[in-house]
């Protein structure tokens, strides 16, 4: 009774640590950065769909988060 109760613990622990498979389930593709929609999060200045406005809201970002010019 042992010897059973101990197998099926094993057999138990081993499918409980097996790792299923990984991968991507959409077919659709990834649509383009800038073609977001706009909702509460989209910055100021920014319309969806426009490459340049998007271009131009990350550049501004990225100056804010310039610890050069911070100091400096």
């Amino acid at each position: 009774m042992i010897r059973i109760a101990a197998v099926f613990l094993s057999v138990l622990f081993l499918v409980a640590c097996g790792e299923k498979a990984q991968t991507a389930s959409s077919s659709q593709p990834d649509a383009k950065a800038w073609e977001g929609t706009a909702n509460v999060h989209t910055a100021k200045g920014y319309t969806p769909g426009q490459k340049a406005a998007w271009e131009n809201q990350l550049r501004a970002r990225a100056q804010t988060q310039n610890e050069y010019l911070k100091v400096n």
